[in-house]
């Protein structure tokens, strides 16, 4: 009985942190303005498969290029179908490749650049020169590569967007590392015997998983951006899924007479990238963290 209070009071605090969180991130107005802009976006790709009035592969000849109306809300695209339901599906599939993109981005990156802080040596020296060599190469032609290789299905996207993503996030984490092994409680840890793994989730993780947090954060917005250039470029996900990368490929060559084909996809990704990063600055305010400090390496 006493372990299972103890467990209860752990899980009441840690939400009791979560809401004085979110609290402090909505108490200042681009925090309030990004989190509302994020929150909408999740709950449209959530409920569009549900609200969407057309079949978004649906292609009419019949209605090819018609300016918004009734019907059509945001009109239609160059094959007649509805740039609406596209649109909100669209960010469906951004949302969805970009976080769990940006989840194996945090997770292999946070715990390797844990590892390599506390551990140090030549295997520091090994792994950080690897990471170094991966950071030199454009990662904008080593998905291409990659995507010629292997397809352009969400399988292949996430992993790959999640690598490339990571490797900053492995910099972070060990810079964030340094900064806490030569304090006392680590040395006392290891003066008990604990091992590197019980030192790294006891001791470090608890330490420094604010900064890792928010240097994901920030890693998901550019993973969006870098998603749908990859889509723009024809290298993204294979239509006719929707995706707004893809729409903006598409209808950039017909702006000057059906304008309505671009302008929806364009808002939506812009929307969501400004409300991603107003949230991951009103995040790393509200945990006292200086973004300034914590710049991409």
């Amino acid at each position: 009985m006493k372990t299972n209070n103890i467990t209860e009071e752990g899980k009441k605090s840690s939400f009791s942190k979560v809401l004085e969180v979110l609290k402090t991130m909505a108490s200042k107005p681009s925090g309030f303005i990004g989190l509302s802009i994020l929150v909408f976006h999740i709950t449209l790709a959530l409920i569009s498969p549900y609200i969407a009035p057309y079949d978004y592969k649906a292609i009419d000849p019949a209605m090819m290029l018609s300016a918004p109306s009734s019907e059509f809300w945001f009109g239609t695209d160059d094959l007649g179908r509805d740039v609406f339901t596209r649109t909100i599906l669209g960010g469906r599939t951004a949302l969805t490749v970009t976080f769990f993109g940006s989840l194996i981005a945090l997770l292999w990156g946070g715990l390797l650049g844990i590892f390599c802080g506390l551990v140090g040596g030549k295997i520091d020296d090994v792994v950080m020169r690897v990471v170094d060599a991966f950071l030199s190469i454009p990662w904008i032609l080593a998905m291409l590569l990659i995507v010629s290789l292997l397809g352009t299905t969400t399988e292949v996207l996430i992993p790959a967007l999640g690598f490339f993503y990571g490797k900053g996030i492995v910099r972070v984490a060990r810079a964030a590392t340094h900064d806490v092994i030569a304090k006392d409680f680590i040395v006392s840890a290891r003066a008990r015997g604990h091992s590197n793994f019980s030192i790294m989730w006891n001791e470090i993780i608890p330490n420094v998983r604010d900064a890792i947090l928010v240097e994901g954060a920030m890693r998901w917005s550019w993973m969006l951006l870098g998603f749908s250039s990859l889509s723009f470029l024809g290298f993204g996900v294979s239509p006719p899924t929707p995706d707004w990368g893809l729409m903006i490929s598409n209808g950039r060559g017909l702006m000057s007479f059906a304008y309505w084909s671009v302008i929806a996809p364009i808002v939506g990704l812009s929307s969501l990238i400004i409300g991603i990063n107003l949230t991951a600055d009103a995040f790393a305010k509200a945990l006292g963290i200086d973004r300034a400090t914590k710049a991409p390496v």
